[in-house]
């Protein structure tokens, strides 16, 4: 079993960035962890921007994070797979703290538990584990998402 705690959050950027919908799955091709790796990478780099009002050294940093987690979660979640997973993502963040929400596609599955809701500068936010199986190996990411005015789930 692998632990990462700052892969959790590079998923939803990810998810924010190639969108929450099929359009994730229409990108796929079989360079998963290139896509990966410059998705986290922007996303990284973004986060890394806002988080400290445009310090340099953090928008390096962030890419540098990023893009390293972008190529892992890449490599958990086939290109095929991530309609199904994210869909189940954004429902247990609309859903109830605690429960466990699968997701499930041929043979390739995992699940999502909110472990927390709290408030933090007038957002709503989650902590949450997200677990996959593939290969028959079990990965875990941590991470906190927060609900912005316009409804989308973002890292923080």
């Amino acid at each position: 079993m692998r632990t990462q705690s700052l892969f959790g959050p590079t998923v939803l950027a990810l998810l924010v960035i190639a969108g929450a919908s099929g359009a994730a799955a229409d990108d796929c091709h079989h360079d998963n962890r290139v896509k990966g790796t410059i998705l986290g990478a922007i996303a990284g780099g973004v986060i890394g921007g806002a988080v400290s009002h445009g310090s340099g050294g953090a928008v390096v940093g962030g890419v540098i994070l990023g893009g390293l987690a972008g190529n892992v979660i890449a490599g958990d979640v086939d290109c095929e797979d991530r309609p199904y997973a994210y869909r189940t993502y954004r429902q247990s963040f609309d859903g109830d703290v605690g429960r466990r929400y699968d997701w499930d596609h041929r043979g390739h599955h995992g699940y999502i538990v909110s472990t927390r809701e709290y408030w933090r500068e007038g957002r709503r936010c989650r902590d949450f584990m997200v677990v996959t199986y593939r290969r028959s190996d079990e990965n875990r990411h941590y991470g906190t998402a927060c609900r912005y005015r316009d409804g989308d789930w973002r890292v923080v």
